[in-house]
């Protein structure tokens, strides 16, 4: 469950990414092209070429290790 409390930050990734990309995919977005840390209390979302699709990411600690990663 997504806990709006615990964001800090929301980065829209600006342009067009391919959302048949898993979490690592993402993640290596975030890292190389967005130059920012995965890791931080943020939502990172990202959108389709047709502009009619979301896809979030948003790392959580609180939970257990299997659970870090959820995407919306």
């Amino acid at each position: 469950m997504l806990n709006i409390n615990e964001i800090d930050t929301v980065y829209l990734a600006s342009g067009v990414t391919d959302l048949r990309k898993s979490i690592d995919g993402l993640m290596v977005i975030i890292k190389m092209e967005l130059k920012l840390d995965p890791y931080e209390k943020a939502l990172f979302v990202f959108c389709n070429r047709q502009m009619n699709k979301l896809k979030v990411l948003h790392v959580n600690f609180q939970i257990k290790l299997d659970n870090i990663f959820k995407l919306f």
